[in-house]
């Protein structure tokens, strides 16, 4: 279990939350609800690093990523441990993290057990939700693309009942909050970053 304490913030937070604060300064919001979370999270960096940590009881920073196939045809998600919903992967940021997309990053293949996932760095969207951790908080959720290789196979973590793929236009039920407005600019950052169709 990683020591999620704040410990003085210090080291372990300071490179994550200037990379969170120089990430969403610069991003244009891909919608007009991530735009209203952009700043709220905007907000809450101003806190300092600590806005990293769990530990922080007014909310918190966390990565989470929509995976998608190397054709770009379908989606993995999973059915969440706790809530029951299917969602997107991802989870709290760690000590270790530097940046968002790495924290998103290292979320995915740890709860798919994929290899060699590729992450596009620019955000496809801000969400903030209320959340239990500390006896009640928010989640002030940072989402991105990433991209399995072909022939990927997913491996259930001990976060979720189940992982699934599933095609962007029918995406399963229940469906967690937020999940469905990722799959437009999700597809989006897949056209970037595979401009040639896949054979």
């Amino acid at each position: 279990m990683v020591d999620q304490s704040p410990r003085g913030d210090a080291d372990g937070w300071t490179a994550l939350h200037a990379d969170a604060v120089a990430v969403l300064t610069a991003w244009t919001p891909t919608s007009p609800d991530a735009a209203e979370s952009r700043e709220r999270t905007v907000g809450l960096l101003g806190a300092g690093p600590i806005a990293m940590s769990r530990a922080h009881r007014a909310g918190h920073v966390t990565a989470s990523a929509l995976v998608f196939d190397a054709t770009g045809t379908r989606v993995l998600l999973c059915l969440h441990g706790k809530f029951h919903k299917w969602v997107q992967l991802g989870g709290h940021c760690e000590p270790a993290d530097r940046t968002l997309a790495g924290a998103a990053l290292r979320e995915a293949t740890e709860e798919s057990g994929i290899a060699g996932l590729r992450i596009d760095p620019l955000p496809i969207d801000v969400d903030v939700h209320p959340v239990a951790c500390q006896g009640g908080s928010l989640h002030h959720d940072v989402r991105f693309a990433v991209f399995a290789p072909a022939g990927a196979t997913e491996r259930v973590s001990v976060e979720s009942e189940a992982l699934g793929w599933f095609p962007p236009d029918r995406l399963p039920h229940p469906l967690a909050g937020g999940t469905a407005r990722l799959v437009a600019p999700g597809l989006a950052a897949f056209r970037r970053a595979s401009p040639h169709p896949v054979s």
